[in-house]
């Protein structure tokens, strides 16, 4: 019964081919510009797995790149070599218009993944860095999770940021220090009270005392606090800059707020 149905109008009029990049061409109007440091980063971590086709619509017997113009540089950039042949998925005889329309909307139905999707892929791939930070969440009684739940941390690419801005162990400190003063409430980890815990530790070190901030930052309620760091500064900023100033109250040595923004480049 199969055999009567016509698949075509579900199936792309495509046939591939290996292409040599010189031969490629990527100067639509259409186009986004180039950018150099995305294809910098992408070709300093290349994997030859991550490569997709790259699709080109042949007009005129001139294969013009409608999807992969990144693609194509980056594999230029690794090889040292635009004689470097690319797979490409050629789509023939399309008009101009149509290109531009399949541009400008390939990605528009399309499901980008959740920071929570692309870690829990990295940790069954077996990747170090998310097999560490989950194993940090754990030892806290914590766990990685998709939503603000109690007993989980969702700010997932703020932890990674933290980790490879300032290392381990300084996401580690700024974990505890937020535990500690608010006993694993789920909103003690968003981005902001996150990236500004850490920011404390990375700029005073060990002149932050542990004990006194769990003391004296535990007195004070998320909400106040919040409100407290939306008056001072826009985002982490905010954070930090409210935290200290309730860590300075009644403190014979007070941090001076001057070196948040003086301490050493990480």
């Amino acid at each position: 019964m199969n055999s009567e149905i016509d698949f075509t109008p579900y199936v792309p009029q495509v046939h591939y081919e290996l292409i040599p990049i010189k031969n490629l061409v990527s100067n639509q109007d259409y186009q986004r510009n180039l950018s150099l440091k995305h294809v910098q980063n992408a070709a300093a971590n290349f994997d030859l797995c991550q490569i997709n086709p790259v699709k080109v619509s042949r007009r005129d017997g001139i294969n013009y790149v409608f999807n992969g113009q990144h693609t194509i540089e980056i594999i230029a950039l690794v090889s040292g070599s635009r004689e470097t042949p690319v797979w490409c998925m050629i789509y023939d005889d399309l008009k101009y218009s149509r290109e531009a329309d399949i541009f400008a909307n390939q990605m528009k139905y399309a499901k980008a993944l959740s920071p929570y999707e692309i870690f829990m892929a990295n940790i069954e791939a077996g990747n170090d860095k998310q097999l560490l930070i989950q194993s940090l969440v754990e030892s806290y009684g914590l766990m990685i999770s998709s939503r603000t739940t109690p007993g989980g941390i969702c700010a997932i690419a703020t932890m990674e940021s933290i980790h490879d801005k300032y290392g381990f162990h300084i996401l580690d400190r700024t974990l505890r220090l937020l535990i500690g003063a608010w006993e694993g409430s789920p909103k003690s980890f968003s981005a902001n009270m996150l990236n500004g815990t850490a920011r404390l530790v990375f700029c005073y070190e060990e002149a932050l005392k542990d004990d006194v901030f769990k003391e004296k930052l535990g007195t004070i309620s998320l909400k106040e606090l919040s409100r407290t760091a939306r008056e001072r500064s826009a985002g982490s900023r905010g954070y930090a800059e409210a935290m200290l100033q309730i860590y300075n109250k009644k403190i014979q040595h007070p941090l001076p707020i001057s070196k948040l923004y003086s301490a050493k480049k990480h």
